[in-house]
């Protein structure tokens, strides 16, 4: 009996075994499929990529004419707004190579490449900003464009793009089969060649905060990509740079550590900042777009009218002013939009009745002017229909009428004994209707034989001719 129980119980839990070992096997095979998936080490050329991006460090010869050029047409493509023009110069300008020497001498404890890749990235970074500088000294060159002012001022998206945009561009790098679509692609959304060329507009118009602005973005590109570069590089074990003095070895290992914490340091340290701003800036337009939700109206809204390092939210209100209370309903609801140190800054006049009127004066006139160019398009229809009218006529008329010249020469040719020809339009009535009849009258030599029998023969002919039933033929 208690075998036979033994037994039983063995055959009541071997299910679950089975059911966990079931699960244990299927959780097995998913993250071996994941791991197979995301791993990027197996197909990993390190030593060719160590090679591809030393050679492309460089900005002598022909690589520093290239990016000249592409600089040249970036500028131009900025200056016309004009993206097409833009997305070309980037995919042929060579400025991803010192960048990403930085991120791999860094990684692999090269300070001989880190010193070469810092000297062609400052070479990189002068002659891209003369070459746009000089573009844009041309006065021709000097106005402001939709493209240029998207440059003048970093986001914290523009942080994630270039973080996003290193990481893919080594990724592929490092593969054994280059993807040089993902290169081109990664040059595009990083965006490095822009700022450069704002940079130097801003220094040919003298606008220091264009230039500030541009140089921001395009350093928190280099700093990210550089990073995300340094990254990859430690993630997939590079091979480190052997010295053989250990005491060199060791002076460049904390030299290149330094430099990739102050990299990293700074790195946070901007995009933590950025990440304040941003988010200071939309709470300020939280709060701008309740005020306009309140029946208060604004207007000359602009970008600058939100001060994040002042802390202030300056609005212009038009129409029914804020009163006391209503002032300080909004700056007492400050803190609830995570503005507490923000100062609220309404501007509104005592009197606005001449605003009002110039307003008026506006609406009128632009009422006034849309009913001039109603009348004028009235009258501009109305010629058109007369002309079309005209036409018609014209084409009717032109229609009724008979080539006499060709229509003799042809009756000439066929009918020997023919005098003369003569045609007219007879117009005859009933006095119930009115009809229109092509006459013709010809006129025979004396020394025709049969001139009836002529005169038929022509009367049918000119009918088939001119295609006229009721063509009437006279003899003289």
């Amino acid at each position: 009996m208690e075998t036979e129980n033994t037994n039983q119980e063995t055959e009541f839990t071997n299910p679950e075994k089975s059911t966990v070992n079931d699960f244990k096997g299927v959780w097995q095979s998913i993250r071996q499929f994941i791991i197979e998936l995301l791993d990027i080490r197996k197909d990993t050329d390190k030593k060719g990529t160590i090679e591809d991006i030393k050679e492309n460090i460089s900005m002598k010869g022909h690589t520093a004419w290239v990016l000249v050029f592409s600089i040249l047409i970036a500028s131009i493509g900025l200056n016309v707004s004009s993206t097409a023009v833009v997305i070309g110069a980037m995919l042929i300008s060579p400025l991803m190579g010192p960048i990403l020497g930085v991120g791999l001498s860094i990684g692999i404890n090269d300070i001989d490449t880190l010193r070469r890749s810092l000297i062609n990235l400052g070479v990189m970074v002068g002659l891209s900003l003369a070459t746009s500088f000089f573009f844009f000294l041309i006065p021709i060159f000097r106005n402001e464009t939709p493209e240029l002012l998207a440059r003048t001022a970093p986001d914290v998206r523009d942080v994630f793009i270039a973080i996003a945009g290193g990481l893919a561009l080594i990724i592929a790098l490092s593969r054994r089969s280059k993807q040089t679509n993902t290169i081109a692609g990664v040059a595009i959304a990083t965006a490095l060649m822009p700022p450069l060329c704002t940079a130097g507009y801003g220094l040919a118009t003298w606008n220091l905060s264009y230039f500030g602005g541009a140089m921001f973005l395009f350093t928190i590109n280099t700093i990210f990509i550089a990073l995300a570069t340094f990254v990859i590089v430690k993630f997939l074990r590079f091979p480190m740079l052997k010295y053989i003095n250990s005491t060199k070895r060791k002076r460049i290992a904390r030299t290149a550590s330094f430099v990739a914490l102050l990299v990293f340091s700074g790195s946070i340290y901007m995009f933590f900042n950025l990440l304040q701003e941003n988010q200071y800036r939309q709470s300020a337009q939280n709060l701008i777009d309740d005020i306009k939700e309140s029946g208060i109206s604004i207007i000359d809204e602009e970008a600058d009218n939100i001060n994040y390092d002042n802390k202030t939210i300056n609005i212009v209100v038009y129409g029914n002013k804020l009163s006391t209370e209503d002032l300080a309903k909004w700056n007492a609801k400050l803190p609830e939009y995570g503005l507490q140190t923000t100062k609220l800054i309404v501007h509104q006049g005592a009197d606005d009745s001449d605003l009002r009127s110039e307003v008026k004066n506006l609406s009128d006139l632009y009422v006034q002017n849309q009913k001039i160019i109603s009348s004028r398009d009235e009258t501009v229809k109305e010629k058109e229909d007369k002309i079309k009218l005209l036409t018609t006529q014209l084409s009717k008329y032109e229609k009724n009428q008979i080539p006499f010249v060709q229509i003799s020469k042809e009756a000439q040719i066929n009918y020997n004994g023919l005098a003369n020809l003569s045609y007219a339009k007879l117009v005859r009535t009933n006095f119930n209707t009115v009809d229109t009849i092509t006459v013709f009258n010809a006129k025979w030599h004396d020394t025709v034989p049969n001139i009836t029998n002529q005169q038929l023969l022509l009367q049918k002919w000119l009918k088939t001719r001119l295609n006229l039933d009721t063509l009437q033929l006279n003899n003289n």
